[in-house]
């Protein structure tokens, strides 16, 4: 009984060391970083903001690990939990060490995100280089995950034929993965060529699948494509590798607008012409670099006119189209409303007369 007694006065203890070891890491934890948050407060640069932030949590997990394997020789634990209790401190220093690198990688994406702001009218520079960071970003976070799954699942004697087959499935040792995961694998190998390639990039203005809008995510496996009206398509990494696609943000946000108008061959081209230049120069919306009408074709009821226009990025040039285009329709209905689109007919009576436009004609 005397035993018993002594060997739960011993467990007990020994788990009061542990947690005792566990709070003074995690105090010493909270007093470094408090003192290293002073300190980076203090500079101009955001770097040290980035690096604090993103190493708080793995570096507080990696603490309180040293501290409980510090604590370890003082403590009498039967031998199969000690090694229990050293085999869960190893897993943990490998996931707080993959944690930390994770954290770099942040601390790297956040110094290249900070240096290219895409939130300027041209910013194609900005967007190759955020597309580039995210992606590969994603990628090599994934990388880092599934070592540190591999390595973890390798420190157990009894399942590391599972860690060794998971190293085999993620390419490390150089193997073909399975036809299960091929989908997977041609997304991630198209994710990478879009980082390499840049048919893409953030906040490119595209149409897909007949849908208009902007690249909002590009992630390893899938793109998410912002629709103008707030819908959200999700299109496979492959799909911008194998089908073909508009960019109209390619090489420059400079993008030109076209209104077509229709009217009667009586319009004076003339004067629609002078007012488009006359509109386009009281707008704020055009950037003064395009300004053509020009009659593109003439059928038997009307003429088609095209105004060709420009602007800095497809916002502006969609709201400058319709602004084009309303006052366009505005202008000739006050001025020419005889030069609006009309039907001609000629209805011939029993008597041989001619009705033309609604009026009575003597035939001769």
């Amino acid at each position: 009984m005397g035993y018993q007694i002594s060997t739960i006065e011993s467990g007990l203890l020994s788990i009061a060391v542990l947690a005792a070891a566990s709070l003074l890491a995690l105090l010493v934890h909270r007093l470094v970083y408090a003192l290293a948050k002073r300190f980076v407060a203090k500079t101009a640069t955001k770097l040290d903001d980035s690096i604090v932030r993103n190493s708080n949590a793995p570096t507080r997990l990696i603490f309180v690990l040293i501290g409980i394997s510090m604590s370890m020789p003082f403590v009498h634990l039967p031998q199969a939990l000690s090694n229990g209790i050293y085999r869960l401190i190893g897993i943990g220093v490998i996931a707080g060490i993959a944690w930390l690198i994770i954290g770099f990688i942040n601390v790297l994406s956040d110094l290249m995100i900070e240096r290219y702001d895409i939130h300027v009218s041209d910013n194609l520079t900005a967007r190759r280089v955020q597309t580039q960071v995210h992606l590969l970003r994603r990628i090599v976070v994934a990388v880092v995950i599934i070592v540190a799954l591999s390595a973890a699942l390798m420190t157990i004697p009894e399942i590391r034929g599972i860690g060794a087959g998971l190293f085999a499935s993620a390419g490390i040792a150089g193997l073909v993965v399975g036809m299960a995961a091929r989908p997977t694998l041609s997304n991630l190998i198209a994710g990478v060529q879009l980082a390499l390639t840049e048919p893409i990039r953030i906040e490119d203005v595209v149409i897909v699948e007949g849908e208009w809008g902007w690249i909002e995510e590009i992630r390893p496996t899938y793109v998410v494509v912002r629709i103008w009206d707030l819908r959200r398509l999700v299109v496979p990494t492959t799909y911008f590798m194998e089908q073909p696609f508009q960019n109209w943000t390619r090489k420059t946000a400079d993008l030109l607008g076209t209104v077509f108008v229709y009217t009667d061959y009586s319009i004076p081209v003339d004067d629609v012409r002078k007012q488009l230049q006359s509109i386009l120069k009281s707008s704020e919306l055009w950037d003064g670099k395009v300004c053509v009408l020009q009659v593109t074709d003439a059928t038997d009821h009307a003429i088609q006119l095209r105004a060709l226009f420009s602007a800095s990025d497809s916002g502006k040039r969609w709201d400058l189209s319709c602004e084009v285009r309303e006052k366009l329709i505005q202008y000739l209905q006050e001025r020419y409303p005889g030069s609006l689109p009309r039907a001609r007919a000629e209805l011939f009576s029993q008597g041989g007369e001619v009705v033309r436009h609604g009026r009575r004609a003597k035939s001769t």
